[in-house]
């Protein structure tokens, strides 16, 4: 029996750098996720997101660089905080979710752009699942919304 290995899961934001003397050297995309997560609660604000969270998980974590967790409170402001998250990251940074998840049910809603993993949960599925405990020991950022007098991470 062979090893199991998942050779087309992304491990982190990489890009590979060509150089004279190291020619694969590897090097990571903070900048570029960190302003994904922050045009992700930008998009789930506008739509009346509650409780957004940002996570930078890079440095507990191989799956991806940021979580952003928000809250909908029906089935039909998820789908649509979803949509307005996906609309808006296609329109300002031309990129799509490499996945997602849970749209057709509308309770708990997983976007995966590789580099930043969004979920966008019903309030009942975000206090049950309690992520933010489960990732407690990574980095947080409070995002602030427009209504609160500004939409920058603290």
């Amino acid at each position: 029996m062979s090893d199991y290995f998942q050779a087309n899961f992304p491990l982190q934001s990489l890009s590979v750098a060509e150089s004279g003397s190291n020619p694969t050297r590897v090097e990571s995309n903070d900048g570029s996720s960190r302003e994904l997560a922050l045009t992700v609660a930008e998009a789930a604000s506008e739509r009346k997101a509650g409780d957004i969270v940002l996570l930078r998980v890079a440095d507990v974590s191989y799956l991806s660089d940021y979580f952003v967790i928000v809250t909908g409170y029906s089935r039909a402001q998820v789908r649509a905080i979803a949509g307005s998250i996906e609309e808006m990251v296609e329109t300002l940074l031309e990129r799509r979710p490499l996945r997602s998840e849970g749209k057709s049910e509308g309770s708990w809603v997983l976007l995966d752009y590789g580099d930043a993993i969004v979920h966008v949960m019903m309030p009942a599925m975000r206090e049950f699942y309690n992520l933010e405990a489960f990732w407690g020991h990574a980095e947080r950022l409070e995002f602030t919304t427009s209504n609160d007098g500004g939409s920058q991470p603290t």
